[in-house]
């Protein structure tokens, strides 16, 4: 397996640079990985290719607006990219400027034009970096907890390969995210509106929620000749009882688990894995899935056995990019490299404001 296998040609015009109005009218390819079959359908049409009993999985993340801008002593202007908080002070940032040592101290800008300093431009808050990571990233302190500073200090840090301005910050934030701490969306999830997810629930459809924190390796390809010779970044994610207790139940009792998006699935077969692990042998209770929290680092490659995923609701992926190697692993390389050749004649939107699909 070679990371060149999962490369493909996308026209500069295929990425979508602006999220569908409403959500939900966002295209859904729909792929029968048994036939082969191939629909195409809108996204509110979900409803109609869901059963009664079947479990959609949705990670609840938020986004933080984490791209802060920040001047040096000597004037010079600094972007931080907060990645990882790692404790009420600390955080790892990927770092834009130059001369960027350790003990080099900013300043950080705010819109809030009635605490700036008329002088230096800053509001009082400053960071300093304590450690040099790998690449352009390095340990940073604050000299206060950075939250609640968020809402006149913060930009939301759209993916670059998006260059129009982005009219409302919600539209980047899925319509139930609740948990803060990711460095980009879950995009899977944006197509979702509460109207849909009302009709899902009413139709007999099972809703279940997960945590996933999603950390930059969303948008960076694969450099290594090797995929196996990759190391994926570490997230953070959390599958509660309430959860493993809908999934285990589902799969009991016929029902399909079907993951909304990349996230979810990571979730949800970190949580298997750790289950196993775990050897819980329990005679009177069967479970797939218990609790899980804390970090994973899973690497979907194809020859994976998935053990909880059934289908998946997914956006269309970068080349080289682990996303679509998972989806690969899911559905078959060259079935999907197919796939998106058909998705680009027939005019569908790449990438996190794009188009959806549906792999059953």
């Amino acid at each position: 397996m070679k990371t060149s296998d999962f490369d493909y040609h996308l026209p500069e015009s295929s990425i979508a640079q602006t999220p569908s109005e409403p959500r939900d009218s966002s295209r859904l390819l729909v792929l029968h990985r048994e036939m082969g079959q191939v629909e195409h359908r809108i996204f509110r049409d979900l409803g109609l290719l869901l059963h009664p009993n079947d479990l959609l999985v949705l990670n609840r993340t938020r986004v933080i607006p984490a791209r802060i801008f920040a001047k040096k002593e000597t004037g010079g202007r600094v972007e931080l990219l907060l990645l990882r908080r790692r404790d009420e002070l600390t955080w790892e940032a990927l770092v834009g400027g130059k001369g960027l040592r350790v003990g080099t101290k900013v300043f950080l800008e705010s819109g809030d034009s009635s605490r700036r300093n008329p002088k230096s431009g800053d509001f009082g808050l400053q960071a300093e970096i304590l450690e040099i990571l790998e690449g352009s990233e390095r340990l940073i302190k604050f000299s206060e907890p950075i939250e609640p500073y968020f809402p006149t200090i913060g930009n939301v840090p759209l993916p670059p390969y998006i260059h129009e301005k982005l009219a409302d910050p919600e539209r980047y934030q899925t319509v139930y995210a609740r948990e803060m701490g990711s460095a980009a969306a879950p995009t899977a999830g944006l197509h979702f509106t509460p109207r849909l997810l009302e009709e899902l629930q009413a139709s007999g459809v099972k809703i279940a929620y997960v945590t996933l924190h999603v950390g930059l390796d969303t948008f960076a390809p694969v450099t290594e000749d090797s995929p196996e010779e990759h190391k994926i970044h570490t997230e953070w994610c959390e599958l509660s009882q309430e959860t493993a207790d809908l999934i285990n139940q589902t799969k009991q009792n016929g029902g399909r688990v079907i993951a909304v998006g990349t996230t979810s699935v990571r979730t949800l077969e970190s949580a298997a894995i750790e289950n196993r692990k775990s050897k819980i042998v329990n005679t009177d209770h069967w479970s797939l899935v218990t609790a899980f929290r804390g970090p994973t680092s899973i690497f979907i490659l194809p020859g994976y056995q998935f053990k909880v995923v059934d289908a998946l609701i997914t956006n269309f992926h970068l080349p080289r990019s682990t996303l679509i190697m998972l989806v690969s692993a899911f559905a078959g390389r060259e079935r999907i490299l197919s796939i998106y050749e058909t998705a680009i004649k027939e005019g569908y939107r790449f990438y996190s404001f794009g188009d959806a699909m549906f792999i059953l």
